[in-house]
């Protein structure tokens, strides 16, 4: 990929690197300067951590060296240097750019705009315009049109910084009454329909700048790559995503240190393909920025492919940036997904430590503690969230997580929807409300919730995770079903979502997609290689303590006992005993984390190609899994060289085999559980059916010593003894 030989390209000699560095502080310079000046703070913000991040290069051979003369170029005002034609309206326009963003930041939107382009008619109304001498009572009114906010004006001839803040704060005032026209959250009339009136008229105004301009300058030579952004947002927010994606492109391509553009880029990624196809293109700038928007976008999606190139695209940047928040936060979000919580929740810790004003992220890292169940540090991270702004979103979430974790649901509804009072977009806030709801039994609003959530970002697979899980309470099936699926095509590698799907296909009676679907999710365990199955996302539903929930790198795999239990019964279903007799020894085979005991197929197609799940270079696809003959059974093996077949691997259940092959105890196990007991009990009523007595009076004896269904092994004991007394 285009990102990877560019990663290439940084590992070069201390010469080339400290011109490297220079060159980006000054590009990150000027951004800060360019994003401050249209008050795009948010990006400014981004630009400016991201330069006090870099190192200090001395250049030792330098005149300059010692003396007072700035080490960079700081250009502070009329950053249109290159441009003389722009150069010359900034200068004439500095005035009235003066004023307009002193109302800018005074939050003035409208009258930012009215600066530099003529004033449209405000929502209420006024009657400032005259009455026609001509008008008599009877006749009848006058068909002029009057100027609204959505229709376009003449555009004066302006600089294009001066008409982006003019249209920015035109759009911002058009947000501004959206919000203010918005319900109370999930309130009676709360339909979450409000829409932005001025997206129309913008569009039509930078639709007709644009066709004028490439007019006059074919070749687009004074592009800057602001008002793209602009048009490109507009179109974005009015659903029309394959245009938006377009003009972002040219956005980021003319203006590449914006990190908003790349950031708004991001949200149109509907799947990792779309990815993959923008970095193979090569249509995306050959710099630094490019690999931040590839790590960024990667993360975004949940992306277990080339998970290996994301860590070491993540590792070079930090040789450049050693320092970066941004960098750190999204290290740390790649090792939460990758459920290392441990590590991630350090990672944080120590962002917070250098920084412990910083509240971006934190909503992540409460999550973190919520599902290790860390209740100390999260009521600290509450306390400080709280100290330095109680009316942040992130704060909402973090205090309103706490609530959670002390099973207090009430409050902690009521403090993500002040987060959602902040900011309708935030994301957490509408998934862990969801949560809240579904504790409370208020399936309703849990499911309005989720549904917002997935309206503000499709890809988030907790959310249609969610609206699976209220589905499955109100016993519709079939709705329940296509959530989960949709959460396992976002996460085609998390045990959980798997286990899900398949729990539906068995409450449908279709059995042969069940077990397939449990299968899957036996692979997605030993991909992820934990000691103990975690939890995708933080419900209060868990009920674990903190050392359930941690996650420890091994070389072996085990395998989930539940599934397998629950693969027996299904099997035990077709009926097929003895398929379902494997699958309870391997049950049983995980207390002790023993490799005797392992299933494997015979295949109908040869020249298979098996992947090691311990480094997935090439997942299969969503769409692998849902059609065709692509969900067939993945293999999965009990052993520390596990693999998984290919997706598409043609398999006859019926022929599988268990290799009894002599095995040690490696003292890696689930150890003795309610579930183990369980296929134990199984087994020695399976032998006793087969008139296997020594075995099924050995496992009886197992279960009585162990604690579990004591009742039910002792009376199975009398029962094989009572059937030994008759034979002899």
């Amino acid at each position: 990929m285009a990102a990877v030989s560019f990663n290439e390209s940084l590992a070069s000699g201390p010469g080339d690197e400290g011109a490297l560095v220079v060159e980006i502080r000054d590009r990150l310079t000027e951004a800060t300067i360019k994003c401050s000046e249209r008050c795009l703070y948010q990006s400014a913000k981004w630009a400016a951590e991201l330069l006090n991040s870099l190192p200090d290069v001395v250049d030792h051979d330098s005149p300059m060296l010692g003396s007072d003369a700035p080490t960079s170029s700081y250009r502070m005002l009329s950053t249109s240097y290159d441009d003389p034609q722009e150069a010359a309206l900034e200068a004439r326009e500095a005035g009235k750019y003066l004023l307009a963003k002193s109302l800018f930041d005074t939050k003035e939107f409208d009258r930012c705009a009215s600066v530099f382009l003529p004033p449209a008619v405000p929502a209420g109304g006024l009657a400032i315009f005259e009455k026609s001498k001509t008008r008599t009572p009877t006749s009848t009114p006058s068909k002029t049109r009057r100027s609204k906010p959505s229709e376009t004006h003449s555009i004066p001839r302006l600089s294009q910084k001066s008409l982006f803040l003019a249209l920015y704060a035109r759009y911002l005032a058009g947000e501004k009454r959206k919000e203010e026209e918005g319900e109370m959250i999930l309130g009676p009339t709360d339909g979450g329909m409000s829409s932005n009136r001025e997206l129309s008229g913008l569009a039509k105004t930078l639709d007709e700048y644009f066709r004028a301009r490439d007019a006059a300058d074919p070749q687009i030579k004074r592009a800057q790559g602001w008002l793209e952004y602009l048009y490109g947002l507009i179109l974005a927010r009015s659903k029309q995503e394959e245009l938006a994606q377009e003009w972002l492109l040219r956005a980021v391509r003319l203006n590449p240190y914006h990190w908003g553009a790349w950031e708004e880029l991001s949200h149109l990624l509907s799947s990792v393909d779309d990815l993959n196809a923008q970095l193979s293109a090569s249509i995306l700038p050959q710099n630094v920025m490019t690999l931040m928007y590839q790590i960024h976008a990667s993360i975004d999606l949940f992306s277990t492919t080339d998970s290996n190139t994301t860590i070491t695209t993540l590792q070079s940047l930090l040789e450049i940036f050693p320092t970066s928040n941004f960098l750190l936060t999204q290290q740390a979000l790649f090792y939460y997904h990758s459920k290392d919580f441990e590590t991630s929740s350090s990672i944080f810790q120590e962002l917070l430590v250098n920084d412990p004003y910083r509240l971006d992220g934190l909503d992540h890292y409460s999550n973190i503690l919520y599902v290790m169940t860390d209740r100390p540090k999260l009521a600290f991270l509450a306390h400080l969230a709280t100290s330095v702004d109680k009316f942040r979103p992130e704060t909402c979430c973090v205090v309103g997580n706490y609530y959670s974790l002390c099973s207090h649901h009430e409050k902690a509804v009521m403090y993500f929807r002040r987060a959602l009072t902040l900011d309708r977009s935030f994301l957490s806030a509408w998934t862990l409300m969801g949560h809240e709801y579904i504790e409370l039994k208020n399936t309703h609003a849990a499911i309005e919730s989720y549904r917002r959530a997935v309206d503000a970002n499709r890809k988030d697979y907790r959310a249609w995770y969610g609206l699976g899980q209220a589905y499955e309470v109100l016993d519709m099936g079939f709705y329940a079903l296509f959530y989960y699926q949709r959460a396992a095509g976002l996460r085609p590698y998390d045990a959980k979502m798997w286990q899900a799907v398949g729990s539906c296909y068995a409450k449908m009676n279709r059995v042969e997609q069940a077990i397939k679907a449990l299968k899957r999710a036996l692979a997605a365990g030993t991909y992820y290689e934990t000691d103990s199955p975690a939890h995708s996302f933080n419900t209060s539903t868990s009920g674990k303590g903190k050392g359930s929930q941690a996650r420890r790198i091994t070389g072996h795999k085990l395998l989930d006992p539940e599934t397998l239990f629950h693969l027996a019964q299904l099997y035990e279903r077709i009926p097929n005993e003895m398929e379902a007799a494997r699958y309870m020894e391997l049950c049983l085979a995980q207390e002790t984390g023993q490799t005797s005991v392992a299933p494997t197929r015979t295949k109908t197609r040869k020249g298979v190609h098996r992947q090691n799940l311990t480094s997935p270079s090439d997942p299969p696809s969503a769409s692998q899994h849902f059609e065709g003959d692509g969900d067939g059974d993945t293999e999965v093996l009990s052993s520390p060289s596990s693999a998984a077949s290919d997706a598409t691997e043609e398999v006859s259940p019926e022929h599988n085999t268990i290799d009894e092959q002599p095995g040690s105890n490696t003292g890696f196990g689930t150890g003795t559980t309610a579930t183990t007991s369980r296929a134990r009990l199984w087994l020695a009523r399976y032998a006793f059916k087969n008139n296997d007595l020594d075995r099924a009076e050995l496992l009886a004896e197992e279960l009585c010593m162990d604690g579990f269904e004591v009742e039910e092994a002792k009376g199975l004991v009398r029962e094989v003894r009572g059937r030994r007394d008759a034979a002899g």
